[in-house]
């Protein structure tokens, strides 16, 4: 790892971090402050919508611009809406932040990987630094909770007071500007050369592009994966009668096991292609989804989810490597633009669609459903492979 990927990684987790610190903090103060269950999930959706609308517009801008003007874009956009909660700390002005800090880290991730995308040279290189890249939302996602709930609960003299969350929103405004701190010293790459005929293009294009779309399917199919185990395992924990302390523990090992997996990800992929590690993580999901909802206590959950964080964390660095190497290089923040669009967009409708299903079928048949979902999917991968990617030893231009 070189320094400017390391200071990439960092401004990650600091722009990330802010915006998980807050979509952990502003239920906490919605629900204290009596509003409903109702609201406090609308209050949710809104960090992922903005980056439903945003992510393409984004990314067309980082391929006009590069790293630098989207990052300081996102650190001010972010700063501020951290900074309006901690100075009006009421449902309205929190709602502008989730639609500001949930802008704001969707533009720079996509800034960010579109950068270290280009630093690669090869495929070798492609699959290394997004394994890296992605080990960034794995910390922050514990960094910016875990850093606003010590200030709620010990910085107002009383847990859980006004103060406390005044101190847990000033300092996630302030985590945004050690992203430019780390960011500004990263050189900018050169400029691609758009011909004419692209200067027109259009989104549709992209999806047009049969590699590109049976990516973005197989992306569609395993975020799912993800939604659903986030979604259902605090349900069937509770149909289990476990506690809420072992439910956050299962999930917590889910995190921590796709955070280690991208670590040993560059050793992986030295003996294995982009595309068959994702086979692979598609065939061991859904096994591992269809069986679940047979694991009977706390052990055999927390196990499976150990395993599932292994397969599903494998799989967004070869995701975003095979991204690069199948669209043209002055199209790829456009191209990680609507991949991010879709995510969101899945992770925005998902919840309410598991909600509505799992009332009718039950929450084991989403397990299975999803599961089905993956299998039918596996081709995908294999396809992409044989069919999509550069033949020979691919090269960054």
């Amino acid at each position: 790892m070189n320094a400017a990927l390391l200071r990439l990684i960092l401004a990650q987790v600091c722009v990330h971090g802010s915006m998980t610190g807050m979509r952990m903090a502003t239920p906490l103060l919605a629900l204290k402050e009596g509003y409903s269950a109702a609201a406090v999930g609308m209050l949710l959706a809104l960090f992922a919508l903005t980056q439903v609308f945003l992510s393409l517009p984004a990314g067309r801008y980082a391929d006009r611009h590069g790293l630098k003007r989207p990052l300081i874009i996102s650190v001010a956009a972010a700063c501020m809406g951290a900074g309006m909660s901690a100075a009006f700390p009421i449902y309205p002005v929190m709602c502008l932040s989730a639609l500001l800090t949930g802008g704001a880290a969707g533009t720079a991730l996509i800034a960010l990987q579109r950068h270290v995308g280009r630093m690669a040279h090869n495929k070798d290189d492609l699959r290394k630094v997004f394994s890296w890249l992605a080990i960034g939302p794995a910390f922050s996602n514990f960094l910016g909770p875990f850093a606003a709930g010590l200030l709620i609960d010990y910085a107002g003299g009383e847990a859980a007071s006004e103060t406390g969350f005044r101190a847990a929103f000033l300092l996630l405004a302030l985590m945004p500007l050690a992203a430019w701190f780390w960011g500004r010293g990263v050189p900018e790459l050169p400029s691609k050369d758009v011909a004419r005929s692209d200067k027109k293009a259009t989104a549709w294009d992209l999806v047009q592009n049969r590699g590109f779309r049976r990516l973005l399917l197989l992306n569609w199919a395993l975020s799912s994966c993800w939604d659903v185990h986030t979604f259902v395992v605090p349900i069937l924990g509770h149909e289990r009668g476990l506690p809420a302390s072992v439910i956050g523990t299962i999930l917590g090992a889910f995190a921590i096991a796709a955070a280690v997996i991208r670590m040993l990800m560059p050793v992986i992929t030295r003996h294995l292609a982009e595309w068959q590690v994702v086979l692979g993580a598609m065939v061991s999901a859904c096994a591992l989804f269809i069986l679940y909802p047979f694991m009977p206590g706390a052990w055999s959950m927390g196990a499976c989810s150990v395993v599932l964080g292994i397969v599903l964390g494998s799989v967004q660095p070869m995701v975003m490597s095979m991204i690069h190497q199948i669209t043209p290089a002055e199209r790829h923040g456009e191209a990680l633009g609507l991949r991010m669009m879709a995510i969101n967009g899945s992770s925005v409708l998902m919840p309410v669609l598991f909600g509505s299903l799992g009332a009718v079928v039950g929450v084991s048949a989403l397990f299975w459903a999803v599961g089905a979902l993956v299998g039918v999917s596996t081709r995908l991968p294999w396809l992409i492979g044989r069919e999509d990617m550069p033949k020979g030893e691919w090269e960054q231009h």
